[in-house]
């Protein structure tokens, strides 16, 4: 569903509509996947004719109101697409239909144009394929038989390259050709590595049964890859993707989504020999639990885990392999709703340079009220760390919950991963974000007396 849902509206009745299709799991694999903790609950779930209700004539959304819900219980399957929209800031509450629909077809003409840039540098983008295998070698040249790489070449989806039938003709064809720009290889270069990952994400669900939902995903990635010349494509990022590609019919808002939830997510991503890009949560991970518990945060330091590299794959993937699918959706929207800030603190981190940066702006209490409970805190007390965010939170809270187990068993880094992924894949999201929520305020209360 995309943006499009909130146009027209059908009063159906909730009951009726199939929650879990797009997430049923292949037969053989039932029993390799988490089960769901997720529960739709009756007067907290923002509901469809809540979601309808909380639109004014001309399109105008209470925020407030949606927030308050969707903190409470969650979004229901049925609507999850458009509301993350809004979640993820594609639109505006404040805009009209008439104004989200011209934003929308910008959107998809802009989306149409990478896509056609893409699909000059490579033919396979947008055909319903995808490739698996390198397409390019490593000083540049055009691959002239995928089949001569290893494997078999008429594997589900992939694309076999053969540009001529003669190695004689293909030098011919290649001659006079001039060399492929550096940004055009790297990102050649990607595109199979793209595809491997593809074909392991969520590869339990029948929905990736489908060739065209497998390119689909894949073409999101190369597309995104190809824009965002700094990051390019890197594992995990499939796992990210996944379920916008599940949630939202439409490839361009997928990718619009995608594009947004990687605004914020982004820096997790540069990585180097030298430099993993989420150390900078890990620091702030490490300065919450030596600041809420000295105690703890001295034991892991002796046990090998003060870098906190162990929660390295949680923050990056925003949890995807610790939760079922399901779950994972669920803890995405409840944090997105808990961290939403409204235009007026959008505008305010876009200032110019010469902006006060400490003197967050006042929030009056009808401004609040469109603030998710994580960044009213922030705005209320004045958190400065501008890499905090509710997930490191989140990895904080369960590291202080369980504190004595951790300092009791934990004799080195590969106990607390083990302690720490048995905690977590048994959690009830809902009340593991308010466990959240009480160290945020516990940390920021600490800082205050500092």
């Amino acid at each position: 569903m995309g943006f499009g849902g909130c146009l027209n509206w059908k009063s159906e009745d909730l009951s009726l509509i199939d929650t879990n299709s797009s997430y049923a799991v292949k037969p053989e694999h039932i029993g390799d996947v988490r089960k769901t903790r997720f529960k739709l609950r009756p007067g907290r779930t923002l509901s469809q004719r809540k979601w309808q209700s909380a639109f004014s004539e001309d399109g105008h959304l209470d925020i407030g109101v949606v927030l308050s819900r969707i903190q409470r219980g969650g979004v229901h399957p049925s609507i999850r697409g458009v509301v993350w929209e809004f979640l993820l800031g594609c639109y505006d509450p404040n805009s009209t239909y008439e104004d989200r629909n011209r934003l929308r077809q910008r959107k998809m003409e802009q989306y149409g144009i990478w896509m056609a840039e893409c699909q000059r540098m490579e033919s396979t983008v947008g055909s319903g394929r995808y490739i698996i295998k390198p397409v390019i070698t490593e000083d540049g040249q055009p691959i002239q038989d995928l089949s001569s790489q290893g494997g078999n070449a008429s594997e589900p989806g992939e694309k076999t390259v053969s540009t001529t039938e003669n190695s004689q003709h293909f030098e011919e064809a290649l001659a006079g050709t001039p060399p492929l720009e550096k940004t055009e290889v790297n990102w050649k270069r990607t595109l199979h590595q793209i595809g491997l990952d593809v074909v392991r994400t969520d590869r339990a669900l029948v929905f990736y049964e489908s060739e065209a939902n497998l390119a689909k995903l894949w073409t999101v990635l190369a597309i995104y890859a190809w824009i965002d010349k700094e990051i390019g494509y890197c594992q995990g990022m499939s796992d990210l993707c996944s379920p916008l590609v599940i949630l939202l019919e439409d490839e361009a808002d997928a990718f619009w989504c995608f594009e947004r939830m990687m605004r914020r997510l982004r820096g997790n991503f540069k990585s180097t020999t030298e430099f993993i890009g989420v150390r900078s949560q890990l620091s702030v991970l490490a300065k919450i639990i030596r600041t809420v518990d000295p105690k703890l945060h001295q034991h892991l330091e002796d046990v090998d885990g003060g870098e906190y590299l162990f929660a390295v794959r949680m923050l990056m993937a925003l949890f995807r392999r610790e939760f079922s699918i399901i779950d994972a959706m669920y803890l995405w929207e409840m944090m997105w709703a808990m961290e939403y800030k409204p235009n007026i603190f959008t505008l305010y981190e876009q200032s110019s340079p010469n902006t006060n940066k400490e003197a967050l702006p006042n929030v009056s209490d009808k401004q609040s009220r469109n603030y998710g409970k994580f960044a009213r805190k922030n705005a209320e007390i004045g958190d400065k760390d501008q890499e905090s965010s509710l997930a490191i939170f989140f990895v904080a809270s369960v590291l202080e919950l369980k504190n004595k187990r951790f300092i009791r068993e934990a004799k080195g880094l590969d106990d607390v991963v083990k302690i720490l992924n048995d905690i977590i894949g048994n959690l009830d999201v809902r009340k593991a974000c308010k466990k959240a929520l009480k160290v945020q305020t516990k940390y920021l209360s600490k800082k205050k007396e500092l």
